[in-house]
């Protein structure tokens, strides 16, 4: 986000997006108005260039709103779009599947059931040491760690009442891919945002997070 951005108004507006789990993002562009595009944890800002930063910052915390309010019903129709088609799922629900653990393919199989259950126990016995390990590195400590299924995020953090969510099909990727999943949303708790400085506290934190963020982006690896 341009510097010019960075007000104090435009600051309250970014914490009160990032505690609904919405990134800011703000762009100025040749278009004649200002313009909103909700998306999935993003809303997406063009601004005109003769715009000043004040003017953007008041037009952002009008939306600020808007935004939560229907975040809710773009999250909803971004899950159903992706859910895979009846004759999959009735497929899928019966058939059993490799299982993978903490990156490594198990010499068992667990139908999908079968396996978010196994999975959850799986993250649920390792959470209480990884955490112990990574809150005093990161410097900030979450009041509650919960676990579901998430079809649109590793993880994320509601900063006020510093929740750290974590999704239950974690355990497929290796733990170290677990480990910057907590790493990012503990610094979630110094940065309500993905400013340049988070990504500076992230990386002192865990100097080799990329290797494990490119993983989970898809870019090395792939969720079974």
């Amino acid at each position: 986000m341009p510097s010019a951005y960075q007000s104090s108004l435009l600051e309250k507006s970014i914490q009160r997006l990032a505690q609904a789990d919405i990134e800011l993002h703000i762009s100025k562009k040749r278009v004649k108005n200002i313009n909103f595009r909700l998306k999935p944890h993003k809303l997406m800002v063009s601004v005109p260039l003769f715009i000043s930063s004040a003017q953007a910052a008041q037009a952002v915390a009008k939306r600020v709103p808007w935004a939560i309010a229907n975040h809710g019903q773009v999250l909803e129709q971004y899950r159903r779009r992706q859910l895979p088609s009846k004759e999959f799922l009735k497929e899928s629900s019966t058939a059993d599947s490799t299982l993978l653990l903490w990156g490594v393919k198990q010499s068992f199989t667990l139908n999908h059931d079968e396996k978010i259950t196994y999975y959850r126990q799986q993250l649920s016995e390792v959470i209480p040491s990884l955490f112990e390990k990574w809150q005093p590195i990161v410097g900030a400590t979450a009041n509650e760690i919960r676990l579901k299924k998430m079809h649109t995020r590793w993880g994320s953090c509601n900063t006020r009442a510093r929740r750290i969510w974590l999704s239950v099909y974690l355990p497929a990727y290796p733990i170290e891919c677990t480990e910057y999943v907590i790493v990012h949303e503990l610094c979630h708790l110094h940065h309500a945002n993905h400013s340049r400085a988070f990504w500076q506290t992230v990386a002192n934190a865990m100097p080799e997070y990329q290797h494990w963020h490119d993983m989970l982006a898809g870019k090395t690896g792939q969720l079974d």
